[in-house]
């Protein structure tokens, strides 16, 4: 039996009204969602630990430095734990790091957990922590700095090309594959790792309570398991974030039934950039070559790790 017009009406006028609801509905829960995953701390009720997770190759970060002083500001978040899963990076990326950490920790108690691998810059990250804790398979250590050149100059001779560079003197740019490694070029190359190398000894030894000289022994480059440097001081403890929450509630009063939230970084570009980034390291270059500077990093040729 067909409606009548009024009646057809009617149901077309109320079809429309409920679609336009429905839209407006729509619109509105994926704003409350945009709302909650970019400002999740700011709805955070109660207290909580904070995580950070540091992953990858170690590069200076300023959205994450900035995400770590926030928490001066935040008295919700009564302890941090830092995750490592890193075989270093940039010296300046593992020091910024550092001191970001060490700044929080003048109001937090901090625990460091490492994971596979936090070793060279991701050591130096992890001296921040006020206890650390690693798997007994974790690998740890690298104490060192490494500024790496290729002499490419004998292929390019039997290619032909030959190179000339016009320079203000004879240190500029240099070590340089373009370039044989004079004697002047090694001394001064030379010199500038062991300045940083006299920096991440310092650091150790200062945040480890252990004497320069102990340091200088353990600090010729070679890599620890977590049982290995659980022996020689460099971890405190092996374990992993569950042992972390018990010394948080032991030392600290930090209730082990408090929930944990990862710390934000605010950068709308990171996920876009990080893409591209990978992209373009993994297709044309080993993830070493692209750090510029002087970098803590350990990763030994021709491994992927420890099978």
């Amino acid at each position: 039996m067909s409606l009548e017009p009024d009646r057809l009406l009617d149901r077309q006028r109320l079809t429309r009204h409920l679609t336009l609801w429905r839209v407006a509905a729509v619109f509105a829960l994926v704003a409350l969602l945009a709302t909650l995953s970019g400002d999740g701390d700011k709805i955070r009720k109660g207290n909580s630990v904070a995580r950070l997770t540091v992953e990858g190759v170690i590069v200076e970060d300023l959205e994450r430095e900035a995400a770590l002083a926030g928490l001066a500001d935040d008295p919700g978040t009564v302890a941090l734990i830092i995750h490592i899963n890193s075989p270093g990076g940039s010296v300046v990326g593992g020091e910024s790091l550092f001191h970001a950490i060490r700044s929080a920790a003048e109001r937090l108690p901090v625990a460091v957990v490492m994971g596979e691998v936090a070793a060279s810059a991701g050591y130096m990250v992890a001296l921040a922590g006020d206890r650390i804790f690693a798997r007994q398979g974790s690998i740890t250590g690298s104490i060192g700095v490494i500024w790496q050149t290729a002499d490419i100059t004998g292929l390019l001779t039997k290619l032909g090309i030959t190179t000339e560079a016009i320079k203000s003197g004879p240190l500029k740019a240099v070590p340089s594959p373009l370039e044989p490694v004079t004697p002047e070029v090694r001394e001064a190359a030379q010199t500038l790792v062991l300045d940083i190398y006299d920096l991440f000894v310092d650091m150790v030894s200062d945040r480890r309570h252990l004497s320069r000289a102990k340091v200088e022994r353990l600090a010729d480059g070679r890599v620890f398991t977590g049982r290995q440097a659980l022996k020689v001081h460099l971890v405190d403890e092996i374990g992993g974030e569950d042992e972390a929450r018990k010394w948080l509630a032991d030392m600290h009063d930090v209730d082990s039934s408090l929930p944990v939230h990862e710390l934000e970084i605010e950068d709308k570009d990171k996920l876009w950039r990080s893409l591209v980034s990978i992209m373009a390291e993994k297709t044309f270059f080993h993830e070493r070559v692209t750090l510029d500077g002087l970098i803590s990093l350990w990763h030994p040729e021709g491994a992927e790790g420890i099978q």
